[in-house]
């Protein structure tokens, strides 16, 4: 006869083959805001991505061999899911792999913890999905990891690979971007967030200069601009002359009387 504790014991190793056994629960997907207005557009470079919100659903019309790039603001503390499928109008010569990436602020690609990352679809195959989930954006890091930190993220969706034939079918994509703000924020703050800088500077204004009297101005109008080139030249001229001179004296001979 059994003891209860031998009883317990076997009840919990029960318990515990059955969640091993059981399957890991899947992402969440994305699903679209209510209310939010669809996104027709798509850049073409990290300076021309097109600005999409959490929630909101992207449907755009491309052709097969154009890189699209959307971005997106993230926040400490967030989890971000990104899904795509790009969908064939016509029919395909050949098996194509297409790519979804996600880049920081500061260009640099992030590491997806799930999703299909560049699948490959059979030449008969009328649609390809994607996707991404990005790791917890931190609120800081060391400076030489590439922790997801806050600000803009990027991201492109591309073919590599394709025949030749298939540039510049028509295809129909879309995408749709998820955050889950229930993460848990770090004992620290980033100074500024990790926004690419597309000022890069200002032309400063010269500073004023008192302008002369009329009467010199008037007087001198007729005089050309001096400047470096102007001196040099001068400077050369005088030397080649007095080379000439002196050359000539060393080499002429004397009259016989």
């Amino acid at each position: 006869m059994r003891t209860p504790t031998v009883r317990t014991g076997a009840a919990l190793a029960a318990a515990g083959l059955a969640l091993l056994a059981a399957p890991a629960p899947a992402s969440a997907t994305p699903t679209p805001s209510p209310g939010a207005t669809p996104v027709t557009r798509a850049g073409t470079s990290f300076l021309t991505a097109t600005g999409v919100g959490a929630g909101q659903p992207v449907r755009v019309d491309a052709s097969t061999g154009d890189h699209l790039y959307w971005s997106f603001s993230a926040s400490a503390g967030e989890r971000h899911e990104i899904s795509a499928t790009v969908t064939f109008p016509k029919a395909r010569s050949g098996a194509s792999t297409w790519t979804l990436e996600v880049f920081d602020g500061l260009r640099r690609r992030q590491s997806c913890t799930a999703g299909a990352q560049a699948p490959t679809v059979a030449a008969a195959g009328g649609s390809v999905s994607l996707g991404c989930t990005l790791r917890q954006v931190r609120s800081w890091a060391e400076p030489w990891s590439a922790d997801p930190l806050p600000g803009t993220y990027y991201i492109r969706l591309s073919v590599p690979e394709l025949p030749e034939a298939d540039l510049g079918l028509p295809i129909d994509v879309d995408l749709l971007v998820g955050a889950d703000g229930a993460g848990s924020r770090d004992d620290g703050e980033l100074k500024a967030p990790l926004v690419p800088n597309t000022k890069a500077g200002t032309v400063l204004a010269a500073e004023p200069t008192a302008a002369p009297a009329e009467e010199e101005a008037g007087f001198f109008d007729w005089l050309p601009d001096l400047g470096s080139r102007w001196i040099w030249s001068t400077v050369g001229g005088m030397l080649a002359a007095v080379a000439g001179v002196v050359g000539f004296a060393l080499t002429r001979r004397p009259r016989r009387p």
